[in-house]
């Protein structure tokens, strides 16, 4: 397996990624997509030879925050320490920043592994996050 920073994948490329992860939300705008992913900060991805199979993407200012906007891994890939690794690639690379957040499901399982990761929830700091979905 190859990390690369700063390689964004092809319009097929993404668009199995999230395929295999099953976050077909974001394919009804595969360009919106891709336009986003022109526009990130941050992306790392990770290839097996030609295939991707893994990504962290981020958006933020450079200096004071930062938002985890995606972390996939492919399904066969999974449970092998890659989403982890891209996690402290990013943070190792942005020590600088003051805070790093990302918005992800209420799983036991997707908790436990941010915790591993030494992220916190946000109410453990009596905060509140709020989001507006656009006209959705």
């Amino acid at each position: 397996m190859e990390y690369k920073n700063g390689v964004i994948p092809d319009r097929n490329q993404i668009y199995n990624l999230y395929s295999d992860a099953g976050w077909i939300k974001y394919l009804e705008n595969i360009d919106g997509l891709v336009r986003g992913y022109n526009k990130s900060n941050y992306i790392e991805t990770v290839w097996n030879n030609e295939e991707l199979i893994g990504v962290i993407r981020c958006i933020g200012d450079g200096e004071t925050i930062s938002y985890i906007q995606d972390i996939i891994v492919k399904k066969n890939f999974q449970r092998n320490g890659i989403g982890r690794k891209l996690i402290k690639n990013y943070l190792e690379n942005n020590k600088h920043i003051r805070q790093i957040v990302l918005l992800t499901d209420d799983r036991e399982e997707v908790k436990a592994f941010y915790k591993s990761c030494k992220f916190k929830l946000v109410e453990d700091f009596n905060l509140k996050s709020f989001i507006f979905l656009g006209n959705n």
